[in-house]
């Protein structure tokens, strides 16, 4: 993703506040000093002060991660580090991709994606071992749902839905240019048996790492916002027909390309039998026509041979999806007469003040208001409209012109919310620290509550352990929870705006 601006402060801040969420002040150090551009291991102890054996340490966990990337200079025979910002974000969507996760590959793929990303990249005997274990203790599942066949099944479907992928990310390479790997070496499941009871075994799978396929789950978010555009738009059937038309693109289309291959209308038609919906099955054609005449323009008819043959623009799928969510946002920051300004000066981008005052519907002294307050916030931009032979003695009288430069609003607007994550995960982590002494104390008093139980503890007792809670201090502890969940809801929908707008600028 380019950022340019004022952003590129904002990013940055956010990029560097995660690192130190999630691996302290150290991995913050250096990634701060790989914020502006590649360097080499002398170059960065120099700028952090840190004893090169820490820095060695410090670079080891985020390439292990994939947070930095490294490449050897052949005129030198030096190796130079980079940092990659976006895969940094991606730190805040990691809670989506394990329920994604889990709702295509069930309970222990979740765990599975879960001890990939807490480690970095991982053997397939690994996982498995350690996702037996939790699954063990922490379930009540019996040992055939729990058994090792059943754990191999779990991870190999994990790979054929390409959620993993095989990891080079430890070697030498700035990027991995070379096509995803998917093999899966044959494993033994008698050895990791043995592994499990504390005994040397060879799994069969030594050296082969796993990685969690980040750009696969990207292209599952960037479907998902746009079936959800077309349910929301028409209905749940719209949104099936949409989810076919995304599959038999993947079939024929590159993943990232702007406009899909054109799509037989008989593929459509085969597709849409299999799904058991007799209503869009009944009524295609219409639903077909319906998303072809369709203003958004997601989907466009490209040829008549076979019935038809109809093509998903994902570029301009973005575009417009990048223009409701900014009408949406003036609607909740300026009132729905701005965004009726918004949207008009959209419609007719060169429209004068005079019309606007004359189409919005609304008193001129009001639409003047909201006009230059969207202008001066930036999300209008003024256009001097010169005439022919003018004067400087007359350009009090110069007329002006109203549009919108999408591309500098979108930028904006993603400085916006990177700023507002910022401030999110700041004031989070105030709100745990604050109260911590209270937040261990009920965790002591639920441990104590449980091991009593289990030793067949009497309600009464239960209840003396219970008070050891005073009233005052469950009430401040469930008010700093309830700001706690209010702000990770907040972080969650700011992160998906963010993520649409990310789409928009990747197109464009």
């Amino acid at each position: 993703m380019l950022i340019v601006g004022s952003m590129r402060d904002f990013y940055n801040k956010l990029c560097l506040l995660i690192l130190e969420e999630h691996f302290g002040p150290l991995i913050k150090c250096i990634g701060n000093n790989l914020l502006h551009g590649t360097k080499t291991l002398r170059a960065i102890c120099f700028g952090t002060r840190l004893p090169l054996a820490k820095v060695k340490e410090g670079l080891c966990v985020l390439i292990k991660y994939g947070y930095v990337t490294c490449q050897q200079i052949e005129e030198d025979d030096t190796i130079e580090y980079s940092l990659d910002h976006d895969k940094i974000i991606m730190i805040l969507r990691y809670p989506r991709y394990m329920f994604f996760t889990k709702t295509y590959c069930g309970d222990e793929g979740e765990i599975m994606l879960e001890e990939i990303l807490k480690h970095g990249y991982l053997t397939a005997s690994e996982v498995i071992i350690k996702t037996y274990k939790r699954v063990e203790k922490a379930s009540n599942k019996s040992d055939e749902d729990v058994s090792l066949p059943n754990l191999k099944d779990a991870f190999e479907l994990l790979v054929k839905n390409q959620f993993l992928m095989r990891s080079v990310s430890f070697d030498t390479a700035a990027k991995e240019t070379e096509k995803p790997d998917y093999n899966l070496p044959e494993l033994d499941l008698r050895a990791i048996h043995y592994m499990m009871q504390g005994q040397e075994a060879d799994p069969g799978d030594g050296k082969v790492y796993w990685k969690v396929n980040v750009d696969r789950f990207t292209q599952d978010f960037r479907d998902q916002i746009v079936v959800s555009a077309m349910t929301q738009r028409f209905n749940d059937s719209a949104g099936k027909l949409m989810r076919q038309l995304i599959n038999l693109m993947y079939v024929r289309t590159a993943s990232w390309s702007d406009t899909s291959n054109p799509i037989p209308y008989t593929e459509i038609k085969e597709a849409v039998k299999k799904l058991d919906c007799p209503e869009l099955e009944q009524y295609l054609d219409q639903y077909l026509q319906m998303m072809e005449e369709d203003s958004s323009q997601f989907v466009r008819r490209v040829g008549d041979s076979g019935g038809g043959q109809y093509s998903i623009n994902m570029k301009n799928a973005f575009k417009q999806l990048a223009w409701v969510t900014l009408e949406n946002i003036v609607t909740e920051r300026f009132g729905s007469k701005a965004a009726r300004i918004f949207r008009l000066v959209r419609m007719d981008s060169g429209v004068t003040l005079e019309q606007i005052q004359q189409m919005a519907m609304i008193p001129a002294k009001e639409a003047k208001f909201f006009a230059y307050t969207l202008v001066q916030e930036n999300y209008i931009q003024i256009q001097e409209l010169k005439k022919g032979g003018s004067s400087a003695v007359d350009s009090r009288k110069a007329s002006f012109r109203f549009c919108i430069d999408l591309p500098t609003v979108v930028e904006m607007e993603m400085e916006h919310c990177c700023q507002a994550l910022y401030n999110i995960i700041q004031r989070r982590s105030h709100e745990s620290t604050s109260n911590r002494r209270m937040i261990e104390k009920q965790l002591r008093v639920q441990i104590l509550s449980a091991n009593m139980r289990e030793h067949g503890a009497t309600e009464q007792q239960l209840a003396d352990i219970a008070d050891m809670m005073t009233p005052s201090e469950n009430e401040q502890l469930e008010k700093a929870q309830k700001a706690i969940k209010g702000l990770a809801a907040a972080e969650f929908h700011i992160d998906e705006t963010l993520f649409l707008l990310t789409m928009y600028v990747r197109y464009h």
